[in-house]
């Protein structure tokens, strides 16, 4: 979730991207939250375990506040930036190599009461070969926005309307085949749904229903069976776990799965997938599904529940077979994916906003008083660093071409790589 939190109820910054329709660069691109399908992992090992503010590639100071994550392809990294005084959107596109600004747009925000700890900026743009996709959403619009990657001219823009959430805004967008999928699941008194739009045009290719309950804010992400069809997966307390064609928006099966508001997003592996809700700033259960696979007669089924020290906004990482949970306040969990069994549980304090990465063998989160905290991704507990980052934040790591970025509220950083 790149995150809101207003009384530390937390809106999930989840701040996203799903599956591109052109073809990313390999390693050189981290294209949505998280990265690839939102997995936030990288196989590398040019990332250090503990550094000084000499060892950093640059650091640049960002226009207003932000709670979003980067993004990447190639040589270039973007993000958004919000100008509350203003009600104004930053974003930004600056070069990978030394942090000098290629290009800036602003984006007027309707006016709407903020929570202290809220900012306009908190979902994660989506980006593809041609454009950059930013989400934003108040009392009174839902706006989805395509900018030129290269230029940020504006290509086009669509209001789905107002957004109602007693705690704002948080979901991402994603990309997947040729449409931008935007999840829109509200508070009661406000029109849910889900809609893909035509990554070229903004047009709405599909629109589905959705049932009104608590506003969700977790980004999807795309479950591609063997021999199956890909699926889109969504999370929300109203309709629990839903799988969908991504092309045409049927449903392919849903499961009741929650029983609270889902604010950080869904991870799939090895035909499982791992979803959390909660309420307030603790999560109530994460649930390990099997995804149902129409086409070959699975059905969805819950494998098992962890209920001890489980996030609410941070989304699992994982080493397969093993899943990382990191939780808001500050506990952090080993399992093994296939079973749920529980190799250590160990708490390192802080609270967490932000979702953790892993980096090779090394995972990486940041606290929000702005604590980067790093431990070995084993099944032995083994804390390898704690940076001060001299910020607070509320954001997720990138990770592209060996090189980690990491946002605090005002600042970015260029770290590792050869």
């Amino acid at each position: 979730m790149n995150l809101k939190v207003p009384h530390l109820r937390i809106v999930v910054m989840s701040l996203a991207l799903g599956c591109l329709a052109a073809a990313a660069p390999g390693d050189a691109a981290w294209t949505r939250f998280r990265g690839p399908n939102g997995r936030g992992t990288a196989e590398t090992s040019t990332i250090p375990a503990a550094w000084t503010d000499r060892d950093y590639r640059w650091k640049v100071e960002l226009p207003g506040i932000g709670f979003s994550s980067p993004v990447v392809w190639e040589e270039w990294v973007y993000l958004t930036s919000a100008l509350e005084d203003q009600s104004e959107l930053v974003i930004l596109c600056l070069k990978t190599s030394d942090g000098s600004v290629v290009w800036k747009q602003q984006a007027k925000c309707k006016p709407h009461p903020k929570y202290p700890v809220a900012c306009d900026a908190s979902t994660t743009p989506a980006l593809d070969e041609e454009r950059i996709y930013v989400v934003w959403a108040t009392t009174s619009e839902h706006v989805a926005l395509a900018l030129d990657r290269r230029q940020g001219r504006e290509i086009w823009r669509r209001d789905l309307g107002p957004f109602v959430s007693e705690d704002g805004f948080g979901a991402s967008p994603v990309l997947s085949g040729d449409v931008l999928v935007l999840a829109n699941d509200q508070d009661p008194g406000g029109i849910s749904s889900l809609v893909a739009l035509d990554r070229q045009t903004g047009q709405t290719r599909w629109k589905v229903e959705r049932q009104s309950k608590k506003a969700s804010f977790s980004t999807p992400c795309l479950f591609e069976p063997q021999g199956g069809r890909p699926q889109l997966i969504v999370t929300s307390c109203a309709h629990g776990m839903t799988s969908l064609d991504p092309a045409t928006g049927t449903t392919n099966w849903e499961l009741d799965a929650f029983e609270l508001r889902t604010a950080g997003s869904p991870l799939t592996v090895s035909g499982l997938v791992f979803a959390s809700n909660g309420s307030g700033s603790v999560g109530k259960y994460l649930a390990a599904v099997r995804a149902g696979i129409p086409e070959q007669g699975v059905r969805p089924e819950i494998l098992y529940q962890i209920k001890q020290a489980v996030p609410y906004v941070p989304t699992p990482v994982v080493k397969w077979p093993l899943v990382f949970l990191w939780s808001d306040a500050g506990a952090v969990t080993c399992l093994d994916g296939p079973t749920g069994k529980v190799y250590w549980c160990e708490r390192i304090g802080g609270e967490y906003l932000g979702s953790p990465v892993r980096a090779g063998g090394q995972l990486y989160c940041i606290s929000r008083s702005g604590e980067m905290v790093v431990l070995a991704a084993a099944t032995r507990f083994e804390l390898l660093g704690r940076i001060k980052l001299g910020e607070r934040s509320n954001s997720t790591p990138a990770i592209a071409g060996g090189v980690m970025y990491l946002r605090t509220v005002s600042h970015l950083m260029a770290l590792g790589g050869k």
